[in-house]
């Protein structure tokens, strides 16, 4: 074996690449010229595929393994460059190692809010963010559509392309469910596997595979936040009499240990108060200036005007109106008044009084 063999030997090239980063999906082998030696070993680990570009175009596709680069493993290669009978000088082609291995914890989330319509609180405004994952599927592909001659394709460079196809479908697949906002917290899984779904055929026009996708939150405005705050309050707190009682009893406790006997009485006077306000908003007729439910038919709870030394006064009920004419304050000729009269008339020309004044005796007569 002459010297030229033996450095032939020993300078056959081995192909291969090592991964540094945790975010290349496609790398270009660096060779000078372009030019690769024939018997030159190829190494594909796995999660790997090799392609080599021929002149523009897509030669041969190299699964994960160890491969001597000759005629016989690169038919497609041999036939554009003409091979009959083999080659023994050095060939230039590009090699573009792409991992195919999963890309995970990717994020997603909507930069501006989402306007739909809901069932219960009508239109709403909507933000959501969640994270996703991806594979390289079709490796000539994903070089023709969207890698082109970048030497080193990462992550960084497609995942805004893809937050905004998720975001896109995230709003028509929301506003499709027709799901209630409160009860979208109970259907993250559901989104998730409808967003997936969507999301797919676009995902697989560059090449790639949407594995995994998942909303981790679906966030309201503050504003409608804050009303929803205060709602679940009100089912916590139950019975607001009830809870108004305790309170208040919390108050008048507070007060009792207070050792001021006049800001103690005052603090538990403003507790009855408190109290009483509270108690005629939640029941109205409660409290102290509730009003009274109007008189049965046919009773005695009418109530007259009386004309007393030129002024109006009353209105009294009838039980009243009784005791003026025993004190002769309600004569026959007293002018009265009540609602429905057209105007003031004499008492003895209204037939509710008349029996009233019919029970009262005459003066005595003068001694």
């Amino acid at each position: 074996m002459g010297i030229w063999d033996k450095l032939g030997q020993e300078f056959i090239d081995i192909i291969e690449w090592l991964d540094p980063s945790r975010d290349t999906i496609v790398w270009r082998y660096p060779r000078y010229d372009n030019e690769i030696k024939n018997g030159a070993k190829l190494v594909v680990r796995e999660s790997q595929v090799a392609v080599f570009i021929n002149e523009g175009e897509i030669a041969d596709v190299f699964d994960p393994g160890t491969h001597t680069l000759s005629t016989a493993n690169l038919p497609i290669l041999g036939k554009l460059k003409g091979w009959k009978y083999g080659f023994e000088s050095p060939f230039k082609a590009e090699v573009y190692f792409v991992n195919t291995r999963r890309f995970v914890d990717l994020k997603w989330g909507t930069k501006n809010p989402i306007m739909l319509r809901d069932q219960e609180f009508g239109p709403v405004r909507l933000r959501a963010f969640g994270t996703y994952a991806f594979r390289v599927d079709a490796p000539g592909s994903f070089l023709k559509e969207i890698v082109g001659t970048d030497g080193e394709f990462t992550t960084d460079e497609i995942t805004d392309q893809l937050r905004n196809i998720i975001v896109s479908r995230f709003a028509d697949a929301t506003g499709e469910s027709k799901i209630p906002v409160l009860d979208m917290a109970a259907n993250y899984n559901e989104l998730g596997d409808v967003l997936l779904g969507a999301i797919q055929g676009d995902m697989t026009q560059y090449g790639l595979e949407l594995t995994k996708l998942l909303v981790e939150n679906i966030s309201l405005p503050e504003a409608v936040e804050k009303v929803l705050d205060e709602r679940t309050s009100m089912g916590v707190i139950g019975d607001l009499s009830r809870f108004t009682q305790f309170k208040t009893a919390e108050a008048m406790g507070d007060a009792a240990n207070n050792p001021g006997m006049a800001g103690g009485g005052m603090a538990m006077g403003m507790g009855f108060a408190m109290a009483n306000q509270m108690a005629g908003a939640v029941n109205p007729g409660q409290g102290a200036g509730a009003a009274s439910p109007p008189p049965l038919p046919g009773s005695s709870a009418a109530s007259f005007y009386v004309a007393q030394n030129g002024a109006q006064t009353g209105p009294f009920d009838m039980d009243h109106l009784t005791r003026l004419a025993t004190e002769r304050a309600l004569l026959a000729e007293t002018l009265v008044w009540r609602e429905g009269m057209p105007e003031w008339k004499p008492a003895s020309q209204v037939p509710e009084l008349i029996p009233i004044l019919a029970k009262v005796p005459p003066p005595l007569p003068p001694q």
